[in-house]
């Protein structure tokens, strides 16, 4: 028989040292299954050869309902924990070679589909240009905000790059940047003149002046006000400010501009398999949802536009 909260840690493990998660994936999946464990202790239920379909089924459904001082989860995060507990009884199941997977008929609330926002260009040009290029925190922030639209990457791939990531694509416009996606998985993008630009900047004019005040100088290149990697939580916040600055909707963050990135290839008659590779989708069936907002966006514009259109 296995405890449940050893055949957790289990996971977990697996997911860093073999799968390569992520640590913000650990982290969600170690939020989602304490969640999980506490259900299944209460239901009495401590050991994994315990867990029955009905326990699964059971802990989607708690999710969803409020209990005490706890609100109901949103579909999407309901989703996610089933995904988590799903992965973690297959885990289970081929561990420990027990031929049984009591989550794998347990599916995941269906979630409306949401389109993801995408900025006007007027709008984008207005983020970009927010941040005060004459101190170092915003020659940082405008080097962060190039990159997010001029790369779309996300932000926890280029708040893990390193100053000798890309110190040589600045000097070559033929050097394509090296991104590591979701499961480490790399993937070449180019940089534009803009965000070699701003880089270029930031490293001349910014960075040493953060780095100076680091205790422990390291590698990484975007820093914070005390010279430490940047963190994602930081980045978010200097997108906010600079949305804030330049009275934009606050709920803009850093995928905003990877969605606008995407967006703004295929309205410019990018191929969707090229978007996928420079986006790091697995299957195109993800970025096949930016060709739905392309063509909203020219239903808008007829409809506005064309005389007859009503």
């Amino acid at each position: 028989m296995g405890d449940v909260s050893d055949a957790v840690v289990g996971f977990l493990d697996h997911l860093e040292v073999e799968a390569g998660a992520s640590p913000h994936t650990i982290g969600g999946y170690r939020r989602d299954l304490a969640r999980y464990a506490g259900f299944l202790a209460d239901q009495g239920i401590g050991q994994v050869e315990e867990v029955r379909p009905e326990h699964v089924s059971g802990f989607v459904r708690f999710l969803g309902e409020p209990a005490g001082d706890r609100a109901a989860l949103a579909a999407s995060s309901i989703a996610r924990a089933t995904v988590a507990v799903r992965s973690f009884h297959t885990f289970v199941a081929i561990d420990r070679q027990t031929g049984t997977n009591p989550a794998a008929a347990v599916a995941p609330p269906k979630q409306a589909a949401r389109l993801p926002k995408a900025l006007p260009l007027d709008q984008v040009q207005a983020l970009l240009d927010a941040p005060d290029r004459d101190t170092p925190a915003g020659l940082r922030d405008a080097a962060l905000l190039e990159l997010l639209y001029g790369t779309g990457a996300r932000i926890s791939e280029l708040t893990a790059l390193d100053v000798d990531d890309i110190s040589a694509q600045l000097d070559d416009p033929e050097l394509g940047l090296r991104l590591f996606g979701k499961g480490r998985k790399e993937r070449i993008v180019p940089l534009g003149s803009f965000a070699r630009k701003a880089v270029g900047d930031y490293l001349v004019r910014a960075r040493p002046v953060l780095i100076g005040k680091a205790s422990r100088p390291g590698p990484a290149l975007l820093l914070n006000a005390r010279g430490g990697r940047l963190s994602r939580q930081s980045a978010f916040n200097a997108v906010h400010g600079a949305a804030e600055k330049a009275n934009l909707d606050l709920d803009i963050g850093p995928h905003t501009l990877r969605h606008s990135f995407a967006t703004h290839l295929l309205d410019g008659g990018a191929d969707v398999r090229v978007v996928q590779e420079l986006l790091g989708h697995a299957s195109v069936t993800t970025t096949q949802i930016y060709t739905k907002i392309t063509a909203e966006h020219l239903r808008e514009v007829f409809l506005t536009a064309h005389p007859r259109a009503r």
